[in-house]
């Protein structure tokens, strides 16, 4: 299997903005140049392994989750990434986003009848 470093530079780039990072945070956090991240994130060149560890670990997320379109993730470890996404929720916050996963979960079910 061939890697594209295109798709995993723009799953990086969808994480990224999702944590509200530029690609300035994002690189000073990983320890690596600006442009390098760059570079990483227009698939311009090949992230080493450590690097992508990295990335990983800031982002919260798995590697697979950059690496693969459908990262294989069982109940488990989606729970944990929700976990770790609220941790840096307020109290308010976090009933916000109660109420709204209420709602989306009662449209589902609507949906699906």
């Amino acid at each position: 299997m061939e890697l594209n470093y295109y798709e995993i530079g723009q799953r990086i780039r969808r994480y990224r903005k999702a944590c509200s990072l530029s690609q300035e945070q994002l690189a000073e956090k990983v320890e690596i140049s600006p442009t390098h991240m760059s570079h990483i994130e227009t698939g311009s060149t090949k992230l080493s392994l450590p690097v992508l560890i990295k990335i990983a670990h800031v982002l919260s997320i798995k590697t697979d989750s950059l690496l693969f379109d459908n990262p294989l993730i069982n109940r488990t470890d989606l729970g944990n990434e929700i976990l770790n996404l609220l941790d840096s929720c307020s109290v308010e916050d976090m009933y916000i986003l109660l109420d709204t996963i209420k709602t989306l979960k009662m449209a589902l079910d609507k949906h699906r009848k």
